[in-house]
């Protein structure tokens, strides 16, 4: 059979060498389990941190490093130097590093080529990770299509239309992305405040109190949203947290006799802020990607994650309600509209 791949855009893959692991690795996991689960819920990952920048370092170390994690394998690669994802230069040499494999691996060099990303930054996006996905490329049942150079005019129940080719298939199956983060909440009609939409709320971009709650939808409680670091941790580290940090505050209000809790429109216009600072701070901003909603059309254009570390983002949540949750305005049985904490 043949294969057609059809691509947009390229992107970054790293390969994960996945495969069975030896008793003793295993066995000594296990033996430290605590202590894994434990610095994970700091750092969102149990990835392998370097404390050391690209750019103080001379090129010979840099290609060291980025091979050794290379043939380690997995999203570790990213975090081989502590400047990467806020210094366009010393990106700029991992970029060149992976697009000099890919020129290694791939045979036809205008297929390496439309196969080398270079619209933005390595790690701007979801990075991928791979079994041999390079070179898929090399066997003769595979064709790639550059659709930034033929681009699709047509797809029919057997065909898809280039500008140069019509490919005759048995079947397509479409990679197009989806709307991450407010796409599914979204979808639900959900009305606050004087029947506010939540819709109109955030026609602008979502707007949150440390991605918990938003200001106007009293005991609407989100959990990973734009705001928190979600989708940039592990998100079983990300939901636990939140989901910890909610089942206490519901304890608090129960125990004070508390019925409502929302967010005060101050505290969540200086997080929006704190959440734009941090994110403009690196690279982020500069792809076109699913973290901005980019991949959708007519999406506001917000960078909605915390880049913050899960263990920076818990220490200011436990903060928040240290200080009898300050930022959140909360009422009692039968009371009127909720005073500021």
């Amino acid at each position: 059979g043949q294969l057609v791949v059809f691509q947009r855009t390229a992107n970054f893959s790293i390969p994960a060498w996945n495969g069975p692991l030896p008793d003793d690795v295993q066995q000594a996991w296990k033996a430290h389990y605590r202590d894994h689960r434990a610095r994970a819920r700091e750092l969102g990952t149990l990835y392998e941190f370097s404390s050391k920048a690209a750019s103080q370092v001379d090129p010979e170390e840099r290609s060291r490093e980025y091979q050794r994690r290379w043939d380690k394998g997995g999203v570790n690669f990213v975090h081989a130097f502590n400047d990467l994802m806020v210094d366009k230069s010393s990106n700029d040499s991992i970029a060149e590093f992976v697009r000099a494999r890919i020129r290694d691996v791939v045979h036809d060099p205008a297929v390496a080529e439309a196969l080398s990303p270079v619209d933005h930054p390595l790690g701007t996006k979801r990075i991928c990770v791979d079994t041999g996905y390079y070179e898929t490329y090399n066997r003769p049942n595979v064709q790639l299509v550059d659709l930034k150079k033929t681009p699709i005019r047509e797809v029919t129940a057997t065909t898809v239309r280039t500008r140069e080719a019509v490919y005759e298939l048995d079947a397509l199956v479409c990679a197009t992305g989806y709307d991450a983060l407010t796409g599914a909440v979204l979808q639900i009609d959900i009305r606050g405040r004087d029947g506010q939409s939540l819709r109109d709320k955030w026609a602008a971009g979502p707007r949150t109190y440390l991605g918990l709650m938003t200001s106007g939808f009293p005991n609407m409680f989100i959990i990973t949203g734009a705001g928190s670091p979600s989708v940039l941790v592990n998100m079983v580290v990300g939901i636990e947290q939140h989901v910890e940090w909610i089942c206490d505050c519901l304890s608090y209000l129960r125990d004070r006799d508390l019925a409502t809790i929302d967010a005060s429109l101050e505290a969540e216009d200086r997080w929006v802020e704190h959440v734009n600072l941090a994110a403009n701070k690196t690279l982020f901003p500069s792809a076109n990607s699913w973290f901005l909603g980019a991949n959708i059309p007519g999406k506001p254009r917000v960078f909605m994650p915390y880049v913050a570390r899960i263990g920076v983002y818990r220490k200011e949540c436990q903060q928040v309600a240290d200080r009898g949750y300050e930022g959140f305005m909360l009422a009692g049985q039968g009371a009127g509209p909720p005073a500021a904490a």
